[in-house]
Parts: structure tokens; C-alpha cells; sequence
């Protein structure tokens, strides 16, 4: 352990309690979860920090909104607003979340985007909304144990495996290693590409001691940089990469790669930016007479006008997630649980 984690482990100890506690009063019905006729798919981790849920949920997304018609609910994180929205032309990242924004953005035709701090109260107002939504898929809602999800989808950072990690405050786990046991599947998400089989059997033999449900490993797809405005030039030679996530070194280090890296902005993760951060950074790129590229999650949060009003030319970064292997037995374990509790 390292020195900090050692003073503030008695810390964890207590929080400990109080979650356990917490999970006893659920497991046992003395406090009861919600169960709904519709399905419910839970994406969500153990720990504080960026896991890869936004990448996830667009994949289910993807697999299923051919064949159900799909609502995501988050609870908006860092919006502005309270109680239950539901995307539309008029909203922003200010109103739901940058997220959520995301997601109406790419999927407003395919999905319906809702927010709601209280799931309990927001799945019923989606239903009353939109009758025809026979799926909701849930953000973030593994310590949200008022509901109860047909199916539970847990995702740890190959980088923070959830086993190696301490609870909060020494580590960054919101919950007990022994919760994973209520996932119905492990996603090991953010694996490099090259890693071996060898190294694959040791994290799921890892991961075995908590839960023996089905364990699997993805990787992070780049796709490529696309220009906000059509004006903008195919690829610019030097950038400025600016993002507002919990881990911006892969992203950072694949661009790298491609392009001519000047600068970086690395702001907190939801960072909400200011009409004087964007001045700012555009003031950068005007100096180095370089572009900017930002991500999806980033880009719902930029006025543009600020970049076009400065000629400087914006791009974002999309991505997706891609199985190492077994992907086609994850997508039909996600079928059949929602055919299964299909009304």
C-alpha cells in the first residue's frame, strides 16, 4: 500500500460498514427494490472514474434498437436541471448531462434520452411518455438499488481492475469487491490490443474470488477524426487535443501517433467549459496556427461559434468498443435476457 492509502484505510473500513449495511437491508427485502413488467438493462462499475459506460451503452444501443424501441435513463450528471427530462431539440449538455446529450445527438431517432436522479419515479414517467418503449437501459445504476434491472452489466478498467483497487477513500471502489456477485456479466473494458490469452485466463481467475459469472475483455476503436464543419480541412497537421474525461492518456496516446501533437488541455472529468476556456484554447491553436480535436462527450459542451467567430478548425474523436473475443455469446446472453423478460 502506499503511504496515503495506509492512513486513510481505517476510513474504508468505515464506509465499508455503512455500504454493506446498506446491501444486507436490500439482499434481504427489509428495503425493497423496484421490479417494472419492462426490461431493464444495468451498465455500471465499482468505482468512481470513467470505466467505459458511455461506450457501452451505445453499443446495446446498436445490438438491440433494431428489434425493441430502446430509452436510456442517467441521472444527467453535472446538468443544471433537476427531476425528469426527456431529450428534445430544445435541450443541451447544460439541461441533461453531457452524456445523455451524446446519446441523443447520435441515437434522437433510435432511442429515447431521459434523465432522472430518482429511477424509481423517471421509468414510469418514460413509459407514460413513450408507451411504445419496451427496453430501458439504465446508466450508472449499479448502486441505485431502489431498482431492480433484469439484467446487470458490470464493466472494470483493465488499467483499475476492481480487484486490485481499495475502497473509498484509500481506493476509489463505492462499494465492497463482494458486490460484483450481483453482476450477470463482467466486462473488462479498455484492454490493449495485444493482450495474450494467458493474460486473460489470470484476470478472470482474478476476478473468479467475488463473482462466477461470464467474464469478458474489450478494446477501445478509435474511428476517425471527424470535422465539426464541412469547411474544415481533411487533416490538419498540428492540433491541440483538449478533453474533459477521466482518462485522457489512451486518447492521447493514439492521436499521437497520427498527428502533431502541440498541446493538451486536460480538464476534469464533466468539465462544463466557459466561454473564457474556450477563448483560450482557440487563442492556442490561433498562435500555433494548429486545429483542435476534442471528444464526442467534450463536443456537446463547446459553443462552436467562439471556434468559427476565431477561425479555428474543431474536430472530435468517436469511438466505440470492440470484444477480443466471444462477442457474439455476450450479445446473445443480452437477448435472451431481454426476450425473457419481454412482457
Amino acid at each position: 500500500m502506499k503511504a496515503l492509502t495506509i492512513i486513510l484505510y481505517p476510513f474504508s473500513i468505515l464506509f465499508d460498514a455503512v455500504t454493506s449495511i446498506r446491501n444486507r437491508l436490500y439482499d434481504s427485502g427489509v428495503r425493497p427494490s423496484a421490479r417494472f413488467e419492462v426490461p431493464l438493462i444495468g451498465v455500471g462499475n465499482l468505482s468512481v472514474g470513467g470505466t467505459g459506460k458511455t461506450p457501452m451503452i451505445e453499443y446495446l444501443i446498436r445490438l438491440l434498437g433494431d428489434q425493441f424501441k430502446v430509452a436510456t435513463l442517467s441521472r444527467g450528471y453535472g446538468r443544471k436541471t433537476k427531476g425528469m427530462i426527456i431529450a428534445s431539440e430544445k435541450e443541451n449538455a447544460v439541461t441533461i448531462g453531457d452524456e445523455p446529450m451524446q446519446f441523443y445527438n447520435k441515437f434522437g431517432r433510435k432511442a429515447v434520452v431521459a434523465v432522472g436522479e430518482e429511477r424509481v419515479l423517471a421509468i414510469p414517467y418514460i413509459l407514460d411518455q413513450h408507451p411504445d418503449v419496451n427496453l430501458i437501459l439504465l446508466d450508472d445504476a449499479f448502486q441505485h438499488r431502489r431498482v431492480q434491472p433484469s439484467f446487470q452489466i458490470l464493466l472494470t478498467d483493465y488499467h483499475n481492475l476492481f480487484v486490485n483497487d481499495y475502497l473509498l477513500p484509500a481506493g476509489r471502489l463505492r462499494e465492497s469487491k463482494s458486490g460484483a456477485s450481483r453482476a450477470d456479466v463482467i466486462v473488462v473494458t479498455k484492454c490493449p490490443p495485444t493482450i495474450s490469452d494467458d493474460e486473460m485466463i489470470a484476470i478472470e481467475s482474478s476476478i473468479r474470488r467475488y463473482s462466477r459469472k461470464a467474464v469478458f475483455f474489450t478494446k477501445i476503436c478509435y474511428g476517425n477524426v471527424l470535422p465539426y464543419s464541412s469547411v474544415s480541412p481533411y487533416k490538419p497537421e498540428k492540433v491541440i487535443l483538449v478533453s474533459g474525461i477521466a482518462n485522457p492518456q489512451p486518447m492521447e496516446e493514439y492521436l499521437a501517433k497520427n498527428y502533431r501533437v502541440v498541446r493538451r488541455y486536460n480538464f476534469p472529468d464533466h468539465h462544463a467549459y466557459s466561454a473564457g476556456d474556450l477563448q483560450n484554447i482557440c487563442e492556442a491553436a490561433a498562435r500555433e496556427q494548429a486545429a483542435v480535436i476534442t471528444t464526442e462527450k467534450d463536443l456537446v459542451k463547446m459553443d462552436a461559434g467562439i471556434f468559427m467567430k476565431m477561425s479555428v478548425f474543431l474536430y472530435y474523436l468517436p469511438i466505440e468498443i470492440e470484444f477480443l473475443k466471444n462477442g457474439k455469446e455476450f450479445d446473445e446472453m443480452v437477448l435472451n435476457a431481454v426476450k425473457s423478460n419481454v412482457p
